[in-house]
């Protein structure tokens, strides 16, 4: 049986704040949890309610009643198993080919989703600003479906990083040119923006092209969700690299 203490304090890592301080993260779920322990990842604690769903070799695990993992979980139905990891290190930066880089997206699903398109269009380092999602966060990591694990991500001021970058750098606004038209070269940075503001004026400033995705709809829809956006974006340059 798990101590009320310890839950109290897996609790506690849903918040940001406590992540922070402890430099832990909470996973959920049996994709999730199962994909971060075959990628390497070391588990402080492991839970489960069913031995079975778990991969083999795995470190050492505690199996608990499901009212105890519900009492532990953020979810509203919790899927058999819960672990707590160490928030990683991140990798050394990998320059060449292109980087995907975020202004200020907020909403958890779109960064969750975003990391996944990166990890589907082979797209390794996601840049991101200080005030973009926290990507550990649980809602985040849900939305990643394990992709995580395979995605570099950096939070840095990204008019200093985009500044300092030697790579063409793309990014995606309403009155852009037809994305449909660009040369897309090998290498490059394309920035995304907020879901209500798009890109900053300041990070703006550092954009060398401006793209867009063209509409078709005679009704005109105000903008498309910045998750829907980058993959349409990362499946052009894929696509047409150098076209």
């Amino acid at each position: 049986m798990v101590g009320k203490s310890q839950i109290k304090y897996i609790r506690s890592l849903q918040q940001k704040k406590h992540r922070k301080a402890s430099g832990l993260f909470v996973a959920e779920g049996v994709k999730l949890v199962n994909e971060l322990l075959l990628s390497g990842y070391s588990p402080r604690f492991l839970y489960t309610t069913d031995p079975e769903i778990l991969p083999e070799n795995v470190p050492p695990f505690e199996v608990v009643k499901e009212a105890d993992l519900i009492r532990m979980s953020g979810l509203r139905s919790p899927n058999k198993v819960l672990a707590v990891f160490p928030i990683p290190e991140s990798s050394p930066f990998i320059g060449e080919g292109w980087i995907l880089a975020l202004d200020s997206v907020q909403d958890p699903g779109n960064l969750g989703t975003i990391i996944r398109l990166c990890d589907w269009f082979g797209i390794p380092n996601l840049v991101c600003s200080e005030d973009t999602v926290d990507c550990y966060n649980p809602k985040v990591l849900q939305a990643t479906m394990g992709s995580i694990a395979r995605v570099n991500l950096f939070y840095t001021p990204l008019s200093e990083f985009l500044s300092n970058s030697k790579k063409p750098v793309y990014g995606a606004f309403m009155n852009g040119e037809s994305a449909y038209g660009v040369r897309w070269p090998d290498s490059g940075v394309l920035v995304m923006g907020n879901e209500a503001h798009g890109i900053s004026g300041e990070v703006g400033d550092h954009i060398h092209k401006k793209v867009s995705i063209p509409q078709f709809g005679r009704v005109s829809a105000e903008s498309l969700n910045v998750a829907t956006a980058t993959a349409i974006l990362l499946s052009e340059l894929r696509r047409n690299p150098g076209n």
